[in-house]
């Protein structure tokens, strides 16, 4: 089975260089981001299945990035990393497939790529010490 192809965009490299280890093992990781032009620009030459999109970013914010990629016919999934969960509607409303709050990363990261891969939504958040997932 083909492994999945994941864009990384992240404004702390030390996320991306987590997560790109985090994902080694079962998804190929064809590029990164800092910032959300540089997302969209990275977006068009990786033609990535996934994009693992910060929302909180200098420039365009993953918010914005996701509906431009929407807007301009971008089908990737987008798994979209905050540790504001108070932005999770919003973020999937922009065209989000799935939602993790970086504090869930290590035990949530893969299954929410496979859920959204999958067509379905996810989301892992954590609010008030308490991690609640809906699918």
């Amino acid at each position: 089975m083909k492994r999945p192809r994941v864009l990384l965009v992240d404004d702390m490299p030390e996320i991306v260089q987590y997560c790109a280890g985090l994902l080694a093992s079962e998804h190929e990781v064809v590029g990164s981001a800092g910032d959300g032009l540089a997302a969209i620009s990275a977006v068009a030459a990786t033609d990535p299945d996934v994009i693992v999109l910060d929302i909180s970013m200098p420039g365009l914010n993953g918010i914005e990035v996701a509906r431009r990629l929407r807007s301009a016919g971008c089908k990737a999934a987008i798994v979209f990393l905050s540790a504001d969960d108070g932005l999770s509607e919003i973020a999937m409303e922009a065209g989000g497939s799935a939602y993790v709050s970086k504090s869930l990363v290590d035990s949530d990261l893969r299954t929410a790529i496979a859920e959204a891969m999958a067509g379905r939504r996810y989301m892992a958040l954590c609010r008030e010490g308490k991690k609640r997932r809906d699918q």
